[in-house]
C-alpha cells in the first residue's frame, strides 16, 4: 500500500524532502502558508555531502547555470580598500563553487518534483497524532503516516507537536535586500565590518542586480518591527558607517524583498515524535553565523527519505545520520559573537590584525577549514 506524507514548507528542506519521498514511491502534498511561492532570498551554497545528494537528483548542471557570478570573499574598510582576501580556492571556499540564490535554488528544486501536490495559502492549525497523522489546515483536514514539518525558524507547527524546543538567540540582527546594481560593483562579495558591532555586504547575483545585508550585534530585536520602522532603526544605526551603508539603507527604501530577522539556533533533544518529523532550520536552525543550512537542508530530504525506504526505525535513523552534521555547524566558537562584531576602534583593529595574521599564505590552509560544512566521510545511506 502506498504510504503517504504532508511536508508542510515549500522551501529547500520541504521541497527536498518532497522530492525524495515521491522519488521513493510515497504519495505527497506539499503545504506552504505564503501564499505562492516566495522567489528571492540571498546567496546559499552547496557544499559538502550535499554536492552527492544534488548530483543524485540531476540538478548540478541547473545550479551551475544560476550560479551568482560571485568569484571571491574580500574584506574592506569604511573607504572600500581590500584589507583581506578569503580562501576561495576548491568547492568549499568562502565562495562555493556551487553558489546560488535562495530562491533560484528552490525554483530548480520545485520545476524538478515529481508529479505532486501543492497547496500554497495554508498553514496548519492543529497536529492529532495516532495510529496516522491528522492535520487540520486553515482550507482543510489530512490524514497521512507522516508528517514533515519544513517550515523554518519560526515553525508554527513545530511549536504545536514539540514541547522541549530551545530557541537561541544570538544577539545578531540581519537586514536582507535587493538594491540596484552600480558601476562601482565587482564580481566579489565585499564585506565591511566597523565599530558597534556593524556590518555591511555587498554581493554579485546573475540577475543585474546586487545583494546587501545589513547585520549589527546588540542592537535590540527588529524581527518584530513593521517595515517603516525597521528601516528608520536602520538608519540609525547605520547613517554613520560610510562606504556603501547610504546606498544600501537607500535602495532597501524601495526595494520589494526587504526582510529582517533576529539570529536564533534552535535545539532540540529530538527531531521526531510519532509520525510527525522536523527537518531543516525548523530542526536546527544553524543560522548565517554558522552557515551551511541549504546544504543541511538538501541532505535531509535525502537522508529522511532513504532512511524510510528501509525497514527498522527510520525517523531515529536518519537523527543520528544527521546530528553530527548539524552538531559540526551549530557549536560555535566561544566568544565568536565578540570577534565577527567588534564594538570599539580597538576591537576593530584587533580583528582587522587577525583577518590579515589568518588569511596570510602560511594560515590560509587553516582558516579554509572554517567554510568546510557538511562534509563527512560516512556514505550516504541507499535508497532503496
Amino acid at each position: 500500500m502506498t504510504r503517504t506524507a504532508v511536508v508542510s514548507g515549500a522551501s529547500i528542506a520541504g521541497l527536498s524532502t518532497a522530492f525524495w519521498l515521491r522519488r521513493s514511491g510515497w504519495q505527497v502534498t506539499v503545504l506552504e502558508r505564503s501564499p505562492s511561492f516566495r522567489d528571492g532570498g540571498q546567496n546559499v551554497d552547496v557544499r559538502g555531502v550535499a554536492r552527492e545528494v544534488l548530483e543524485r537528483m540531476g540538478l548540478t548542471a541547473a545550479v551551475r547555470a544560476l550560479n551568482t557570478t560571485e568569484t571571491g570573499t574580500v574584506l574592506v574598510d569604511e573607504q572600500g580598500r581590500v584589507t583581506a582576501e578569503l580562501p576561495s580556492d576548491g568547492p568549499d571556499g568562502a565562495t562555493a563553487e556551487l553558489e546560488v540564490l535562495r530562491g533560484d535554488l528552490a525554483r530548480i528544486l520545485l520545476d524538478a518534483l515529481p508529479d505532486l501536490e501543492i497547496h500554497y495559502g495554508e498553514r496548519i492549525t492543529a497536529v492529532q497524532d495516532g495510529a496516522q497523522v491528522d492535520i487540520t489546515t486553515t482550507a482543510r483536514t489530512l490524514t497521512a503516516d507522516l508528517l514533515v514539518i519544513a517550515e523554518g525558524v519560526r515553525s508554527s507547527t513545530r511549536d504545536l507537536v514539540f514541547e522541549d524546543v530551545e530557541t537561541r538567540e544570538l544577539g545578531i540582527s540581519m537586514a536582507f535586500g535587493t538594491i540596484p546594481r552600480t558601476a562601482t560593483d565587482d564580481d566579489r562579495w565585499r564585506w565591511l565590518t566597523t565599530t558597534g558591532g556593524r556590518q555591511v555586504h555587498l554581493r554579485p547575483d546573475p540577475h543585474g542586480t546586487t545583494r546587501a545585508i545589513l547585520a549589527v550585534a546588540r542592537a535590540g530585536g527588529l524581527v518584530d518591527l513593521e517595515r517603516p520602522e525597521a528601516l528608520a532603526r536602520l538608519r540609525d544605526l547605520f547613517g554613520d558607517v560610510g562606504w556603501e551603508a547610504p546606498r544600501v539603507l537607500d535602495g532597501f527604501e524601495t526595494s520589494d524583498d526587504v526582510y529582517v530577522d533576529d539570529l536564533a539556533q534552535i535545539r532540540m533533544p529530538t527531531w521526531h515524535r510519532g509520525h510527525v518529523v522536523a527537518v531543516g532550520d525548523a530542526a536546527w536552525c544553524v543560522t548565517p553565523m554558522g552557515g551551511g543550512g541549504a546544504s543541511l537542508a538538501l541532505t535531509a530530504g535525502y537522508v529522511l527519505a532513504a532512511e524510510l525506504s528501509q525497514k527498522g526505525d527510520a525517523l531515529q535513523r536518519f537523527e543520528d545520520w544527521m546530528r553530527p552534521l548539524v552538531a559540526d555547524v551549530q557549536d560555535l566558537p566561544r566568544g565568536i559573537e565578540r570577534f565577527a562584531y567588534p564594538q570599539t576602534r580597538l576591537g576593530l583593529g584587533v580583528r582587522r590584525v587577525l583577518d590579515r595574521a589568518m588569511t596570510s599564505k602560511p594560515l590560509k590552509p587553516l582558516t579554509a577549514k572554517f567554510t568546510q560544512v557538511a562534509a563527512t566521510e560516512r556514505p550516504l545511506p541507499e535508497l532503496v
